[in-house]
Formats: C-alpha cells, structure tokens, sequence
C-alpha cells in the first residue's frame, strides 16, 4: 500500500512525499485532526518515535484528515504545527482520499509500512504504544537497520498527557455538533 500519487491536497513540512521517496523505509502513517483528544495523547509518542528513528530509516507521515468543515482550513493546521512541535510531513487530507485508499475509518488511526509499502501493523485509538514501538524497532530490523531496543523517551504536555482512568469522576461523552 503506497500513498496514493497526488491524493494530498497539499504538503506541510516537507515536499510531496512519493512511492519513490518512501521506497525502503519504514513509515509510520497516521491520522489525525488537530481537535480530536485521543489524537492529541498519542502525539508524545509519534514525536518520539520521529526524533529517535528518523536517522535509521523510519519516515513518519501525519495525515490530517478534518472531521468538522473549519478543520479544512489549512491555516489553522498550520498554525496547530508550530504550537504542537510537529515537523515531520503532513499531507493534508481534506478530500479524504488518503483515508479512503487506506480504508480508515478512526482517528486516530496509524498504520506501519514495511520498505515494500506493505501494511505490517495497523493501531486504532490511544494505547499499545511499547508495542507499537516493537513493531518499528522489528521492521528497521529487518530492514537491515540496528534500532536500540530501549523505547523512546516521551514528554507529554497539557493536554498530550494521558486521562487517569484510575480517578476518573465520570465517563467521557461526545455529544456532537449541529449546523443550522
């Protein structure tokens, strides 16, 4: 599974990011929307990842996918990379072509590639992040790289930091939006 040729409607942080630029790498793909909460914890960790594997092979692409019509405003996604310490590439997904090629229906969601363009792992939602870490350190492996298997360090901030579902008072709701 390669990233569609010209499926992004635009590309920030970085030039368009094609099958023959990621050919023999491992990527992390993974979208998002810059309001999403579950997104926003998962973020420390994809940061790190980026940071400590970035020189051995492993290319993490942000797919921002918008979820409300205001998140389509590429201004405002901009403006969320430089506040949210985001420099690895984004494509920006407003058509949800990207999505739809990979079948996606969660944010947020990730998936890893192998240096072929296979999908070897896919993770939906917060969590597993030791695992998923493993499944990269495995295909650098294989991939003829030597990651450390020590996992990445992580510095969540604010809102990045995980919920205490050991002390929560009362569940978390979506209500939703109308439009009049």
């Amino acid at each position: 599974m390669a990233m569609p040729p010209d499926a992004a409607t635009e590309w920030l942080n970085s030039p368009p990011q094609t099958a023959t630029d990621l050919r023999g790498k491992v990527v992390v793909v993974q979208f998002w929307t810059y309001t999403c909460i579950n997104w926003r914890r998962t973020l420390p960790y994809v940061r790190a990842w980026d940071a400590k594997y970035r020189g051995q092979g492993l290319v993490v692409i942000g797919v921002h996918t918008p979820e409300f019509d205001f998140e389509e405003n590429v201004q405002n996604v901009r403006s969320e990379l430089g506040e949210m310490r985001i420099d690895y590439p984004v494509a920006i997904d407003n058509q949800h072509a990207i999505w739809n090629a990979f079948h996606n229906v969660y944010w947020p969601a990730l998936y890893l590639l192998d240096p072929q363009g296979h999908i070897r792992y896919r993770q939906f939602g917060e969590g597993e992040y030791a695992r998923t870490e493993r499944e990269i350190q495995k295909l650098l492996g294989e991939s003829g790289r030597h990651p450390s298997s020590d996992l990445a360090a992580v510095a969540p901030l604010g809102a990045e930091v995980s919920a205490d579902e050991g002390n929560l008072r009362s569940p978390e709701s979506y209500v939703g939006y109308e439009c009049h």
